[in-house]
């Protein structure tokens, strides 16, 4: 039901200012069994050194989700927002008809470690929007929490997608099952420390392909985060 793919095998890219690893083909790195997973096209794990960062670029037709790990991240765009995004928080950028941002890190003296997330919209030509939501830790501690869907359901971002992305920590004798529904892609993502999930260690950086339908079965964390997407199955 897992197809693991580890964190060793994505592709890297360090620019001196900046650490990328890639879960699926970008820029440089170019992987014909890895151009992305259903409506899913970009996972990309960044480091950012201090003070530094992306200068002003365009984007257009794609939903942007932003997921600070560690540090704070800078956001401006032409759509006039601006913003400092944390741990916790989750941003998201729907490019639409086209936008132009920067993104840098917020702080001079440490780095910024975050996920920058590509899902591909339902449809061509939305208007541009932004969205910022925080999430505690305790909402997501020992289960599931939903932190974007289309409809922005339960407090949620909200995307241009039939896309749910949930967020968990799991630590000691914490757990979760997760059932996959048929027809539906799914794929997880180990955003830092350790975890069991249906008997597979997976570890930092680590991705899974899900073939469902079934149950998911996290358990034994290890200061882990984890990410899980879930969308309808690409036609």
């Amino acid at each position: 039901m897992l197809h693991v793919r580890k964190a060793r095998d994505r592709g890297h890219a360090n620019h001196g200012w900046l650490a990328s690893y890639h879960t699926f083909s970008f820029a440089n790195y170019h992987d014909p069994e890895f151009m992305g997973h259903g409506n899913l096209r970009v996972i990309n794990d960044d480091t950012v050194a201090p003070g530094k960062g992306f200068g002003t670029h365009p984007h257009r037709d794609m939903e942007i989700i932003t997921y600070v790990l560690d540090g704070a991240l800078k956001h401006e765009d032409s759509i006039g927002n601006g913003s400092v995004i944390r741990p916790g928080d989750v941003q998201r950028m729907s490019a639409g008809t086209g936008v132009t941002h920067s993104e840098y890190n917020h702080s001079g003296s440490e780095p910024v470690h975050f996920l920058q997330i590509w899902v591909l919209p339902n449809a061509r030509g939305h208007q541009p929007g932004y969205e910022q939501t925080f999430f505690s830790d305790d909402e997501k501690r020992g289960r599931f929490r939903l932190v974007a869907s289309e409809k922005g359901r339960e407090g949620s971002v909200s995307l241009n997608q039939d896309a749910d992305v949930h967020a968990g920590l799991f630590d000691g004798a914490e757990s979760a099952i997760f059932h996959v529904r048929p027809n539906r892609d799914l794929w997880l993502h180990i955003a830092g420390g350790t975890v069991t999930v249906n008997g597979q260690v997976l570890d930092a950086g680590d991705g899974a392909s899900v073939s469902g339908p079934g149950e998911l079965n996290f358990c034994e964390g290890q200061q882990a985060e984890v990410l899980l997407f879930d969308m309808a199955a690409a036609s």
